[in-house]
């Protein structure tokens, strides 16, 4: 049986850790209250070099860079050739691709697997997991990870699970700025913010929110033969409709609409169907 190591039993760390076999699980945490309950079910409480040193797959789920790299060193003193160190938390890019490259000496693999979803999504086993690893590591950590993810992707080498991370992460936060903005323009004209909520959360579960946009390999402009193409001119003409719309009704109640106005100057090229006057010339200059 393989056998499991998991350090930081926090709020999603834990919810990760429960859905773990308890009779193959060795866990550790700075409070001991966190560990108790996991060893009331099975599993038993262990120190750092222990746990490096009987483990297969070891599970970091802590707060910091500084944390992690801190835990890593410690596993490190003690694991043996074969070991896998997943490091879920999100970190510098950095950090993996350094911390792997020193395990290799000794032939423990390190690998970065940042997770989305949640404590919700991690008591649920719902979890998305985009690792960075060598294949051989991914393959050893990927029945691990099933036990509490629903979709694990292998996204390259030790360092790119942290990247794709960060990359999925700038559109939760920037929507987060949308998403206020948006508010304040209800708020300003009267409207129910709590009925606004209900109406995006309805609609983005039907159409997938801004993952409806997000279907090709590549960031380039359509060529003009593209299928596709016709469908992104069109969901640019209403998007410039309706954010010049919301830009004039900011106006008209008095609120900045930065983001409407920096999402209506660039629809077209994010779509990859930019206006003919905002393509660039040969010298990159606006033609």
């Amino acid at each position: 049986m393989t056998v499991l190591g998991f350090v930081g039993l926090g709020s999603i760390g834990g919810a990760m850790a429960s859905r773990l076999p308890h009779d193959a699980l060795l866990v550790h945490d700075v409070r001991e209250e966190a560990t108790a309950p996991f060893v009331a079910k099975g599993a038993r409480a262990a120190a750092l070099p222990e746990l490096a040193a009987t483990c297969d797959v070891i599970s970091v789920v802590v707060l910091t860079d500084q944390q992690v790299r801190e835990v890593v060193t410690e596993l490190l003193r003690h694991a043996t050739a074969g070991t896998v160190i997943a490091l879920h938390s999100t970190i510098d890019p950095d950090t993996a691709p350094e911390l792997a490259a020193t395990a290799a000496e000794t032939g423990v693999h390190v690998v970065d697997a940042p997770v989305s979803g949640g404590p919700i999504g991690a008591a649920e086993g719902r979890l998305a997991v985009m690792v960075g690893a060598a294949r051989e590591a991914y393959e050893l950590a990927k029945p691990v990870f099933r036990h509490w993810a629903e979709l694990v992707v292998h996204v390259g080498p030790p360092g790119a699970g942290t990247q794709c991370k960060l990359a999925r992460n700038l559109i939760t936060y920037a929507g987060f700025v949308a998403a206020a903005e948006a508010q304040r323009l209800a708020e300003a004209a009267g409207l129910d913010l709590r009925k606004l909520a209900a109406v995006v959360r309805q609609s983005d579960a039907v159409t997938g929110g801004v993952s409806a946009v997000m279907v090709r390999p590549t960031t380039a402009p359509f060529p003009a033969d593209d299928a596709l193409r016709p469908v992104f001119e069109h969901a640019r003409d209403l998007g410039e409709k309706d954010l010049a719309l919301a830009v004039a009704m900011g106006e008209q109640l008095g609120v900045d609409t930065a983001v409407a106005r920096h999402a209506l100057a660039g629809i077209g090229a994010a779509l990859g169907v930019p206006r003919e006057q905002d393509r660039q010339t040969d010298d990159g200059e606006t033609a």
